[in-house]
């Protein structure tokens, strides 16, 4: 007889009981170990990825092959392959998650009171992190390293189209966590693809400190709205370029042709480009050429497609609000800064957003008013990025503004605790 529903649900939250014990166990022993260990289970784990890398493919052939026989898109299909190059880039990651400092028990702004008592503060881990995530199998190793340097446990639950991937990448991190003596348990990846698991995973404080999801608008907010475990995230990742009318035309060219074609299925790939009038009819008069040949559709508002014609379809007020996540660009040309300001203040998700210019006074405006969690002077929005920004990798990236913002690295899964220094200090 098969079991009834209730009977199933009840196993997977037994299940995911047992994880979050294990894990909360864990936790203890991360958490103190020393920052030789924890370097040693990143460098063995890069290690056995190099050494797995052909079992890793053949992995993800299957997951492939899986997602194209039920219709995944081709943005999930392209976050779900692992090249070679981004195999490469597991590894690389932890090797540079290795070589950063040890954040945890770092002591800060120690002083001396009146009283003479010492205060300051203490780096010190979250805990257990729950990370619950699509399609891209490189964020397992991503953030086992981080969550491991940074001294906390962490239960991955990747989607079910990821599953043999994920568990590929586990067992790199398993081989890694015993060469260095550290507990098998601070880093779980769930093993069932059932959605009950994610229900479990973010309603159980007594064992998980912290949820991060990645994955599309619908997961992230539906774990924002459940979730009984504080929850570090981003909704969408709508950014701009804009090209200024003091713009180096060369750059601005290269600059918002990489930022959108780079490529497409990412949160920091740019969405909308806004351009000044002065200088819209030479940028986009070289762009629009480039991004029909490159196969992006192109939606402008009435001045571009009185500009570029026909080659442009036409921008509804829903457009400058998508994500796309696909070769489709928005376009507006706008009057100057000011109503370039305006329309990101209107419309961008806080992601990243980049101004093209030669002014030092307009980029410093554009740096200190834009209200995103990166901003950008004359480079590609494809820069906002862990790896690129020097964390060694990236557990997310937040466009919340409190306790962590951008890209979340070591510092972001810690904390600050107050430490008190004395020698035998009474308050009177």
């Amino acid at each position: 007889m098969n079991a009834s529903p209730d009977t199933f649900l009840a196993d997977v939250e037994a299940y995911m009981g047992d994880l979050g014990r294990k894990a909360r166990a864990a936790s203890r022993l991360v958490g103190r170990a020393d920052t030789g260990a924890k370097n040693l289970a990143l460098l063995a784990t890069a290690d056995a990825i190099d050494a797995q890398a052909e079992s890793l493919k053949q992995a993800n052939r299957m997951d492939m092959e899986a997602g194209r026989a039920s219709g995944l898109d081709s943005a999930l299909l392209d976050r779900l392959e692992l090249t070679d190059a981004r195999i490469d880039a597991m590894s690389e990651g932890l090797r540079q998650i290795a070589s950063l400092p040890d954040p945890v028990g770092e002591v800060s702004d120690l002083k001396y009171r009146p009283s003479g008592i010492q205060v300051g503060r203490m780096r010190v881990p979250l805990g257990v992190i729950g990370i619950i995530y699509e399609s891209r199998p490189n964020v397992t190793a991503d953030a086992a390293g981080l969550c491991l340097k940074s001294g906390n446990a962490t239960i991955l639950r990747g989607g079910s189209e990821a599953i043999r991937s994920n568990q590929a990448v586990a067992a790199c991190i398993r081989e890694g966590l015993e060469k260095a003596g550290l507990p098998a348990n601070a880093v779980q990846v769930v093993e069932t693809t059932d959605r009950a698991a994610v229900g479990r995973l973010i309603t159980m404080p007594e064992y998980v400190d912290v949820i991060v999801p990645r994955g599309g608008k619908g997961l992230i907010e539906r774990i924002s709205r459940e979730a009984r475990v504080p929850v570090i995230k981003h909704l969408d990742g709508i950014c701009h370029v804009y090209v200024d009318d003091k713009a180096d035309l060369d750059k601005a060219v290269a600059v918002a042709y990489n930022a959108k074609t780079q490529r497409y299925g990412t949160c920091n790939t740019m969405e909308t480009l806004l351009v000044a009038r002065g200088v819209a009819a030479e940028v986009l008069g070289r762009l629009a050429p480039m991004f029909t040949e490159a196969g992006v559709e192109m939606r402008g508002c009435e001045k571009t497609r009185s500009l570029l014609g026909e080659a442009v379809g036409t921008a509804t007020a829903q457009d400058w609000d998508t994500e796309y996540l696909a070769p489709i660009l928005s376009i507006r040309i706008v009057h100057d800064m000011d109503e370039a300001i305006d329309h990101i203040e209107t419309h961008s998700s806080r992601h990243t957003d980049t101004i093209v210019t030669e002014d030092y006074t307009r980029a410093r405006r554009f740096l200190r008013e834009v209200d995103s969690s990166s901003v950008m002077v004359n480079a590609s929005t494809r820069f906002a990025d862990g790896f690129e920004y020097g964390l060694g990798a990236e557990i997310g990236i937040s466009t919340d503004k409190l306790h962590a913002r951008g890209p979340v690295g070591l510092e972001g899964l810690t904390t600050l605790k107050f430490i008190v220094l004395g020698d035998g200090h009474i308050r009177q």
